[in-house]
């Protein structure tokens, strides 16, 4: 099969084994095509629709939560389904249609082709990251004042994660960002293989779930996590949030931007 010919599309031939997926050299070509889009997209649209992913993400983290609490499954299955709930958010980003600024760490392949400037690359990040900020400081609001961490044990479950993330040291919270973004970037290339919406579900499913099985830091989860976590265990800490909040956001950057755009970048596009 030639590289970058979609498998189980042949010039309209049929297709006996029912797999309809873009090869790795397309899924390349497809993901700086989308990064150019996305880097002059108007600034009101980029900055809405980067609050809906801080609040789809928090969707993802409040469910999260939630199913952590009273699970008799012991550690490891309890991580899984707490990991398959948080998916909730990425589906949301993904196919209802967002801009989160990890999955944005994809980008750097559209800059490594100089077809993005580094000034329209890290205005898209900027903007990006403030609305997904927006977007989930609104959901830590929402949720506290729907009484929903009154439920149970729930609050005291949303206190030990805060707790648990802000605990770690910088260099442990910052490699934690790597490993995750490593993992959410190549979920969002796996859905760029994909033709329809549950293709896509289900190849985000697994790298996501891993992730939040594994422990790892996601920058804009943590925006939500952190704060209502620290609002149920009694008052917020700004500078244990950001303790945590920026080794993390440094981590998913060099793990998303480097570790999965510029390697592909390196095998699919630098020779073409």
């Amino acid at each position: 099969m030639p590289e970058g010919q979609s498998v189980g599309t042949r010039a309209g031939q049929p297709n006996p084994t029912a797999i309809d997926a873009y090869a790795p050299a397309e899924i390349a070509q497809r993901v700086a095509g989308a990064g150019v889009k996305k880097a002059a997209a108007p600034l009101t649209q980029t900055l809405v629709l980067a609050v809906l992913a801080g609040v789809f993400i928090a969707f993802g983290g409040a469910f999260f939560t939630l199913v952590m609490t009273g699970s008799p499954l012991g550690f490891g299955p309890a991580r899984l389904l707490g990991g398959l709930a948080f998916c909730l958010g990425l589906i949301l980003v993904v196919v209802g249609g967002a801009e989160l600024f990890t999955g944005n760490n994809l980008i750097v392949m559209a800059w490594a082709e100089r077809k993005v400037t580094t000034a329209r690359l890290l205005r898209n990040w900027g903007l990006v990251y403030l609305g997904n900020l927006i977007g989930a400081l609104a959901m830590v609001a929402l949720v506290w004042l729907s009484g929903s961490l009154a439920l149970g044990e729930v609050a005291a479950t949303a206190a030990a994660i805060a707790e648990g993330k802000t605990a770690l040291g910088p260099l442990e919270a910052f490699v934690r960002g790597i490993l995750c973004n490593a993992l959410v970037c190549l979920a969002v290339w796996l859905c760029f293989a994909a033709h329809s919406v549950p293709g896509k579900i289900f190849a985000l499913l697994w790298p996501i779930t891993a992730f939040v099985a594994l422990g790892f830091e996601h920058s804009v989860a943590n925006m939500y996590l952190i704060p209502i976590g620290q609002l149920a265990g009694g008052g917020l800490d700004l500078s244990a949030f950001l303790g945590n909040l920026l080794p993390v956001t440094l981590g998913n950057i060099l793990g998303g931007g480097l570790g999965v755009a510029g390697v592909y970048w390196a095998v699919y596009l630098r020779h073409a």
